[in-house]
């Protein structure tokens, strides 16, 4: 379609004619796209929409033909080219949330008594717990089922669960206290 574009046609789209304000688009555009594509415009559509705007507005500026309006074409893609790598440059550099390497996150109650306890007190510290609060622990924590997973297991609330596990870790870990301290 490169071919049919002519100086002619340039001099009706400086007149306005939709027609060849067309010619010149469908001439260029895959041009320009792969042009700001290839240099690393992440959305290299875009660019280019904002490029033709840009030439289409100062088409009446055009001069040498169409061998200007591609070389003033190309001369806007790269200044697009510029201010998005700019841009990105100053903007923020986006990174994926890793939990694990979170250094505002505390530890819990419960990762703090079961780093606390060696398997060896685990056994007496869990026996000075009520039947339900070493079952609501036993499941919650040793085998890591939900807080739903857990009610419906022991045909309680999830708030009952709540308060077991809440009550048990305190306990659990009083417990702890006094069988290190023998």
């Amino acid at each position: 379609m490169a071919a049919t574009v002519t100086d002619d046609v340039l001099e009706e789209a400086q007149r306005g004619a939709p027609e060849a304000l067309t010619a010149i688009y469908q001439s260029l555009a895959a041009p320009v796209h792969g042009y700001l594509a290839a240099k690393g415009v992440e959305d290299a559509e875009g660019a280019a929409q904002e490029v033709f705007l840009t030439v289409f507005a100062r088409l009446h500026e055009v001069s040498g033909g169409m061998a200007g309006l591609r070389t003033f074409t190309f001369s806007v893609a790269h200044a697009r080219m510029v201010d998005a790598t700019r841009a990105r440059a100053r903007g923020p550099r986006l990174t994926e949330y890793d939990a694990a390497t979170d250094p505002r996150q505390a530890p819990s109650p419960q990762d703090e008594v079961m780093n606390q306890l060696a398997a060896s007190d685990l056994m007496p510290a869990l026996d000075t717990l009520g039947e339900d609060q070493r079952e609501c622990i036993v499941l919650r924590i040793v085998v890591g089922m939900s807080l739903e997973e857990t009610a419906h297991l022991m045909g309680k609330s999830v708030g009952s669960i709540k308060q077991l596990q809440r009550r048990g870790l305190k306990a659990l870990k009083t417990a702890f206290e006094e069988v290190k301290g023998q």
